[in-house]
């Protein structure tokens, strides 16, 4: 089977699915939704189609293979202006990904995100004059919930959603805007579109003993046009009279210089401790949330949360704004606290709760792990992957075909 993904080449959510599939010797490629040479280094077993250079990138994996034109070690960057400014249409994407599909006859095109990889294939089949491979397009955080509520975007949303074969997401919310606005696939098994985790693993990560004896609180720390951490150390600033004991760690910081100020402001007002942490290894990200008695994440919108699913896992209790589709996963009130991503005092009201109820978050500690259990484990997320993704759409494609093997095009190596 061969198996083209069109994604972000710098995207751990882009690496880890596609590792799942990386030990089935299948033959898969990656073509770059966007012009960026970095490749993310979880990427396993895969040939990446550049573009231009055939020099794998030295923190990659050494599985990892790149396909492109240009046989030096050196002359990529000037090549590429001369090209723009000559021959803008060498470097027109869909139709670089066009002839990758014509070159590479893909048994199952998967395109991971919508507003640049969709967006790209659905560009490209409109440049291919054979009949298109199976297309799965998958849609990540609020591809559709957002941006399917602007009119610049419902167009090439729908244009996508009548176009694919297949349809995938992470929230059974996203499966009805999807049909609202023009479905023609078929729906795949709703799994969370980052793999999972290896719960043994995160067992070895997280600090023993009841939630309610941690002393951290986490808060992702992003703040820019969708997400709110800005919000969360207001609301951390009002309650500050209950935190003096607690130790606020402020996770993947952006932009860390806007965060940093207002940290240091609210310290110097309520003498609360606040750090802002470096880029971690994501061991060490699961270890915060295995050490926080509560995890804090705000966003205008989103799919499933990964640092919150991260945080059930690890036993800290969430705290997640109402705008993502959380309410699939946990209750309101039981096993997290969901809330409005833009009001500091309703937060702050629901971090009082959680600081002053042990029995509260040592109660959902237990009721997210089972929901972890059930639907985060890494190896049945596998399991639906090779089974009830790939080889359910090749074979539905091979009968449609009437063919058993994959295409014979290029290769790559």
């Amino acid at each position: 089977m061969r198996v083209l993904f069109v994604g972000f080449p710098y995207s751990v959510h882009a690496a880890r699915w596609t590792s799942l599939v990386a030990d089935q010797g299948w033959d898969l490629h990656f073509f770059p939704s966007q012009d960026n040479d970095y490749i993310h280094p979880d990427f396993r077993n895969i040939a990446f189609w550049s573009g231009f250079s055939r020099r794998r990138p030295s923190h990659s994996h050494p599985s990892v293979r790149m396909i492109g034109f240009w046989p030096f070690e050196t002359g990529q960057i000037v090549t590429r202006k001369l090209l723009s400014r000559l021959g803008p249409g060498w470097l027109d994407r869909p139709e670089w990904l066009a002839w990758v599909i014509r070159m590479l006859d893909p048994d199952i095109v998967h395109s991971m995100e919508f507003q640049h990889a969709s967006y790209l294939t659905f560009a490209a089949t409109q440049r291919s004059s054979r009949p298109f491979p199976a297309w799965i397009a998958t849609n990540w955080g609020c591809d559709i919930q957002l941006y399917g509520r602007l009119p610049e975007h419902r167009t090439k949303i729908a244009d996508v959603l009548r176009s694919c074969d297949y349809y995938s997401c992470e929230c059974e919310r996203d499966v009805r805007l999807a049909q609202q606005l023009g479905l023609r696939g078929k729906v795949l098994p709703v799994v969370p579109n980052s793999g999972g985790l290896d719960l043994q693993h995160t067992l070895s990560l997280r600090r023993p003993g009841p939630t309610a004896a941690r002393r951290v609180i986490a808060l992702k720390g992003y703040h820019r046009h969708m997400h709110r951490a800005q919000v969360g150390l207001r609301a951390l600033a009002l309650c500050a009279d209950v935190l003096r004991d607690y130790t606020i760690r402020v996770f993947s910081p952006e932009p860390r210089e806007i965060i940093e100020v207002q940290a240091e402001v609210i310290t110097g007002e309520t003498g609360l401790a606040i750090e802002l942490m470096p880029p971690v290894s994501h061991d060490e990200m699961l270890r915060l949330h295995g050490s926080a008695r509560i995890s804090i994440s705000l966003s205008l919108a989103d799919g499933i949360c990964t640092s919150m699913l991260e945080a059930m896992a690890m036993g800290s209790f969430p705290i997640q704004s109402n705008t993502a589709c959380a309410n699939e996963w946990v209750e309101d009130g039981v096993s997290a606290f969901l809330v409005p991503p833009e009001d500091p005092h309703a937060i702050a009201d629901r971090i009082r709760q959680a600081i002053a109820c042990d029995s509260l978050v040592n109660h959902a500690a237990g009721l997210n792990a089972a929901t972890v259990k059930k639907r985060l484990d890494r190896s049945q997320i596998k399991r639906v992957a090779v089974e009830e993704f790939y080889q359910r759409v090749f074979a539905e494609r091979c009968r449609r075909s009437g063919t058993h093997a994959a295409g014979q095009g290029i290769a790559g190596g």
